[in-house]
C-alpha cells in the first residue's frame, strides 16, 4: 500500500474539485486542524477520534494525530481504513526524520497484513471514541503510540519532546464518494514539568486545489468536539480560528 505523507498546511484553493479522484502526487486529499498552544517542552500528546460515518468504499483514509520532534521530523499515529478485503480497520504509527528518511523502530505486537511495519490491523469500531497517545517509551528509548491504551509500537525519533501538535484527514477516496464524517476532542498535551495545557483553539488548513487536494472537504464544531467531513460544501475557510469546545 501508498505510505501516506501530509506535512503541509495548504493554501487557498483557487480552482474547484468536487468530482473525481485528487490529483496529488500521492493520491489524496487531506485537511488539518493545527492546536493553538503555549510554547512548551511537550512530552506527552494524545486526541480522541470517532469515526462517526465511516468510509462506504474500499479506499484508504487515515485519521491521525501528528507531533515533531525537538531533534527533527515528524510521525502520525492514528486510525486507517485500507482497501484490503472492501475495508479493513487498521492503526498506525510512522514517520520521517530530519533527512526525509523513514522512521526505525520496535516490532509492533499486532498483526498485520503485509509486513508494513507501520500499519497493523486493530479492529477499532465506527461510533466509538478512540483515544490516541504519544509519549516517551517506558523501555527508555524513542516515542510510543497507542490507541485505546493498546501499544502499536515505538518510534526510534530523535530529540527529548515534542511539538506542534496537528490532527488531520488524509483520504485517498474520490471527491464525491459517500461522506465521512469524523470527531476529533479532548485534545491534551503535559509539558516537561509535568503540567497540563489544552489548546482553546485550532486553526483549519486544506491541501489546497493546485496541490492536488478536493475543494468539498469542511470542519464544522458540534458540541461534541470538531467535525472533519469530506463530499460536503466547505463553510470553514482556509486558515479559520475554531474555538475547542470544553468536553461535557
Amino acid at each position: 500500500m501508498r505510505w501516506p505523507r501530509r506535512w503541509g498546511q495548504g493554501a487557498s484553493a483557487v480552482g474547484t474539485r468536487a468530482t473525481g479522484r485528487p490529483s496529488s502526487g500521492n493520491g489524496a486529499s487531506s485537511f488539518h486542524l493545527h492546536w493553538r498552544l503555549p510554547p512548551a517542552p511537550l512530552v506527552e500528546v494524545a486526541a480522541t477520534v470517532e469515526v462517526v460515518r465511516p468510509p462506504a468504499v474500499p479506499r484508504l483514509y487515515f485519521w491521525a494525530l501528528q507531533v515533531g520532534f525537538s531533534g527533527g521530523g515528524a510521525a502520525h499515529t492514528g486510525l486507517q481504513w485500507l482497501p484490503h478485503d472492501g475495508g479493513t480497520a487498521a492503526v498506525n504509527w510512522g514517520g520521517y526524520g530530519s533527512d526525509g528518511r523513514e522512521l526505525d523502530g520496535t516490532v509492533s505486537p499486532l498483526p498485520s497484513i503485509d509486513g508494513n511495519p507501520n500499519t497493523r490491523l486493530l479492529a477499532w469500531e465506527a461510533g466509538t471514541p478512540h483515544r490516541l497517545r504519544v509519549f516517551r517509551s517506558p523501555e527508555g528509548y524513542g516515542w510510543r503510540a497507542t490507541v485505546d491504551g493498546v501499544v502499536v509500537r515505538d518510534l526510534f525519533a530523535a530529540g527529548e519532546h515534542l511539538g506542534g501538535p496537528i490532527v488531520w484527514s488524509e483520504v485517498f477516496a474520490a471527491c464525491d464518494d459517500p461522506p465521512v464524517v469524523v470527531r476529533w476532542s479532548r485534545f491534551e498535551a503535559t509539558d516537561r514539568a509535568g503540567s497540563r495545557h489544552v489548546p482553546d483553539a485550532v486553526s483549519v488548513t486544506y491541501q489546497s486545489w493546485a496541490e492536488g487536494g478536493c475543494t468539498n472537504t469542511d470542519v464544522e464544531p458540534d458540541a461534541g468536539g470538531i467535525l472533519q467531513v469530506t463530499a460536503t460544501p466547505r463553510r470553514t475557510p482556509h486558515g479559520a480560528v475554531l474555538a475547542v469546545p470544553t468536553p461535557a
